[in-house]
């Protein structure tokens, strides 16, 4: 079984996802085809890299993940394809991958060159197709590709570490569905500088003191029923490993979330203080 994953900014309106799975399956019949977003916010290559990097491990080893964002082949941006973890990951070079791969020892990367052999109206994701169909089908990279040595790397949103350990400073990179803010300081980072200290989560309401292990943990007495803790404010490590602050059962259409009742927003810093 092949698995060709599928990750855009292009929604569900417009024809082009149904477009991209026909020329995929034109290519290669047997391909088993995954949506995992096509709902990253336009040219936003943090949230790609996120829903990447919470998801590709669920798949089997040699599945390739086609990241359709912000993709045009330009002087800047190149188009490439990785080998890392056992999986392949095609996309322009933006820092996609290199925030995905990050501190990760990539086992291959080329710069794809294959434009020249597709016909003059091929578009970027008829490249991206054409390399994912290939690969899929067992084929090597130095087929597609002339083999590098680095990607661009992404300075920007970078988790800060105070002097002395004295804070950890991030920056919300996603707002999921229920308006839950997820950081880019993760469970690793903060274990390792706060070394059993006490902390804070410095918010414009009140602070934070506590990063509980699941939602439910936010019930903290048994003399009350669940249902009264709906609408409290928490912090958690979520299944991907980053800090993340929600609204207890919230639901933005209705009683809002931490997105819209905290005021947190994207690229927002949030800072853990050590006490």
């Amino acid at each position: 079984m092949s698995i060709i994953t599928l990750t855009t900014d292009y929604g569900l309106k417009d024809h082009f996802v149904g477009a991209l799975k026909g020329k995929i399956l034109s290519e290669y019949p047997e391909a088993t085809l995954i949506d995992i977003s096509h709902y990253i916010d336009p040219f936003n290559t943090v949230e790609a890299s996120y829903i990447l990097g919470a998801s590709y491990a669920s798949f089997p080893k040699g599945t390739v993940h086609i990241i359709g964002v912000d993709m045009e082949l330009n002087k800047e941006n190149q188009h490439i394809a990785i080998q890392w973890n056992d999986h392949y990951f095609i996309a322009a070079d933006n820092g996609i991958l290199s925030m995905l791969t990050q501190k990760m020892v990539i086992q291959k990367m080329v710069a794809i060159n294959i434009h020249d052999r597709l016909h003059s109206e091929a578009s970027d994701m008829d490249v991206f197709v054409k390399v994912a169909c290939h690969i899929a089908k067992g084929g090597m990279l130095n087929v597609i590709g002339k083999e590098i040595q680095t990607i661009k790397q992404v300075t920007e949103l970078q988790v800060l570490v105070g002097e002395n350990g004295t804070y950890l400073s991030g920056n919300i990179i996603y707002i999921d569905h229920f308006g839950n803010v997820v950081t880019n300081i993760s469970k690793k980072q903060f274990l390792e500088i706060a070394k059993g200290r006490p902390y804070e989560i410095v918010l414009r309401t009140k602070n934070i003191k506590t990063i509980l292990p699941n939602y439910s943990a936010i019930a903290s007495s048994d003399k009350y029923p669940i249902k009264n803790y709906e609408g409290e404010k928490l912090a958690l490590f979520n299944e991907a490993g980053f800090l993340e602050i929600a609204i207890y059962r919230s639901n933005p259409s209705k009683v809002g979330s931490a997105n819209s009742l905290l005021g947190l927003n994207y690229r927002d810093s949030i800072t853990i203080k050590f006490l």
